[in-house]
């Protein structure tokens, strides 16, 4: 006897995957230096926080050991916050040269710098002085200079002029020379022979005025 009806394969309808759900992460806050050396609750807004951040625990050991956490916590508050940082970084230095000298503190190290600074401006005014005077040494020396090279100018000026007139002297007195001998081996007197009038001198030819008579 046949079975009335065929049953065909079963098929199951797919099961719908969930996405994977992103594993919690549980993000831990690392309370700031100041809250871990004091050893308590480090809130959302600490005013020490900004400022002493938890991998540089010695900035607030320094500044702890000095002032005390009440008085740095005070001091913040008191303070804008855009002064804060800076406050910040005057106690931490001024707690470390305590630290370094019990006795004077930031005060001896200020002393210090003051010395050094005096000498530097000593040192300044000492190598200004001495600049002036190469300066001035530099000065009357190129006045020296200048003044050879005028008074050596004007030598040279003056021994071109006495040059020239000696040499116009010299071969006058030579030309004379000249006309007086060969006037002495003619027999003619000189044609430049000056002689006296009235004590005005007179130019003509000796021989010319020899032959007159003095008296008519």
């Amino acid at each position: 006897m046949e079975s009335s009806g065929d049953t065909g394969p079963l098929h199951s309808s797919p099961t719908p995957t969930s996405p994977p759900q992103p594993s919690a992460t549980t993000v831990v806050l690392s309370p700031c230096a100041a809250c871990k050396i004091l050893r308590r609750r480090c809130v959302d807004r600490c005013v020490l926080a900004p400022y002493f951040p938890p991998s540089d625990p010695h900035k607030f050991a320094t500044a702890h050991r000095v002032f005390g956490a009440s008085n740095i916590i005070k001091l913040l508050q008191e303070l804008p916050e855009e002064h804060r940082a800076d406050a910040v970084s005057s106690m931490v230095y001024e707690a470390a040269a305590r630290v370094r000298d019990p006795v004077y503190g930031s005060a001896g190290a200020i002393c210090q710098l003051q010395r050094q600074v005096d000498g530097l401006k000593a040192q300044l005014a000492r190598a200004q002085a001495e600049l002036a005077a190469v300066r001035a040494h530099h000065a009357q020396l190129v006045a020296l200079l200048c003044t050879v090279e005028t008074m050596a100018a004007s030598n040279s000026a003056a021994g071109q002029h006495d040059g020239t007139y000696c040499g116009e002297v010299v071969a006058g007195s030579g030309r004379r020379s000249q006309i007086s001998g060969a006037a002495a081996r003619g027999g003619v007197a000189p044609v430049d022979a000056h002689y006296v009038v009235d004590g005005i001198m007179q130019a003509g030819t000796v021989g010319t005025w020899a032959d007159e008579p003095l008296w008519t």
